[in-house]
């Protein structure tokens, strides 16, 4: 009995043997035809990277991430290196994905899956850093800058990976004639650029935004800018502006003085034909305005209006003509003179016409009694007169012709 217990034993353990080695063999057949997939990965300077393996059909064959100094992080579930920031997203046959957080520059490289079939199948992903550009500064300027001045604005920024890119702009319009310098870090893997703006300013550039734009993929569309606001010192421009453009005798008249610079002109000086203002009493000055009282011919003169800056000095003139109001008056008088005149002969010619045809009618009608009036008298009888008359009406006609 005890003989038969153990052949009966030793032919199931064979039997278990063969059902192992065929299992093993089919186990190795499936898993043969199958590779881990991977994707590369670009992550920010600071964010976090996901990493992920997959496998379509897998016989429980196990996953493994290594870095790219080819230390193993994560063996199926189990971890592998000790570094906090790796951690484990999600682990089955199927599938191996790690996170890694706070991702530094000395994280790229090529990390590798590999699937441990026979032979051992391996996929490659890169996982590309972007370094962010630091917040862009201008230098350069010093205030305040003189008008017609050449000035030199340059903008920087460290620290992007790839070299960012740096625009200017000025009123919102791009300036395309920039010079652009990029420089390798010491780390070398980073980049400093810098741009050099040169132009010469003027008046309008006073109080205007020059802005120095960083470009990068980084950035994430959201670029990050300097802005300089330029102050520009110029000499002062002045313009007279009179109260009414014709002065007239008896009336007040108000000259003003309208004088732009920077620094602001304060107070401005008027004088009169070179020097100062005659009659204090009638002409008095309140801060950049010139009230003249009652005016008279004596005020006629050029009146000149100088404004002084710490940058320079500037002015301008007015030349006054006091008017006469009744020759105002009499200047107005010609156009209703002329509708008058127009008016009279239009009458006339009316009343002209009117006479001429009266006479004309009055003439033709007495010339028509007369003939007829005379064929009476030579007629014996009454319808000899009527035929008399006609003739006279007939030769009259042709005498009218005539005479016309």
């Amino acid at each position: 009995m005890i003989w038969k217990r153990s052949a009966v034993l030793r032919f199931y353990s064979v039997c278990g043997l063969l059902l192992q080695a065929a299992a093993s063999k089919n186990k190795l057949k499936g898993s043969q035809g199958q590779f881990p997939l991977t994707q590369n990965v670009t992550v920010v300077e600071g964010g976090t990277a996901i990493l992920t393996c997959r496998v379509d059909q897998n016989d429980n064959t196990s996953l493994q991430w290594s870095n790219p100094a080819q230390q193993t992080l994560y063996f199926d579930d189990k971890k592998a290196l000790r570094d906090n920031r790796i951690e484990l997203v999600r682990a089955s046959w199927h599938e191996l994905s790690i996170s890694v957080s706070d991702v530094s520059l000395s994280d790229e490289g090529q990390y590798t899956c590999s699937l441990f079939t026979m032979p051992v199948k391996t996929s490659k992903a890169y996982l590309t850093v972007l370094g962010v550009p630091e917040k862009p500064q201008i230098s350069g300027f010093s205030s305040p800058v003189m008008e017609g001045d050449l000035m030199q604005l340059t903008c920087k920024t460290s620290g992007s990976k790839p070299a960012a890119d740096i625009r200017w702009f000025k009123n919102d319009k791009e300036i395309k004639d920039v010079k652009y310098l990029k420089e390798e870090d010491a780390n070398r893997k980073t980049f400093t650029v810098s741009s050099t703006l040169d132009f010469r300013v003027d008046r309008s550039d006073d109080g205007v935004a020059v802005i120095c734009r960083v470009d990068h993929e980084s950035l994430n569309a959201t670029p990050q800018v300097a802005m300089q606001v330029l102050e520009i010192h110029y000499t002062p421009s002045v313009k007279i502006i009179p109260s009414t453009p014709f002065p007239q005798e008896g009336q007040p008249l108000i000259l003003t003085c309208e004088s732009k610079g920077k620094p602001l002109p304060e107070p401005v000086l008027w004088t009169k034909d070179g020097g100062e203002l005659p009659d204090p009493d009638r002409m008095v000055v309140s801060g950049r305005e010139l009230n003249i009282l009652f005016l008279n011919k004596t005020d006629n003169g050029t009146y000149r209006c100088e404004a002084t800056n710490t940058i320079g000095q500037s002015s301008a003139e007015y030349v006054l003509i006091v008017h006469d109001p009744n020759a105002l008056a009499g200047q107005a008088g010609p156009d209703h003179a002329l509708i008058g005149g127009i008016v009279a002969v239009v009458v006339f010619v009316t009343l002209c016409s009117i006479f001429l045809l009266g006479r004309y009618l009055a003439r033709h009608k007495g010339t028509y009694l007369t003939n007829e009036a005379k064929g009476a008298e030579d007629a014996p009888d009454a319808d000899t007169a009527i035929i008399n008359a006609e003739g006279s009406q007939v030769n009259a006609e042709e005498k009218k012709e005539y005479f016309i």
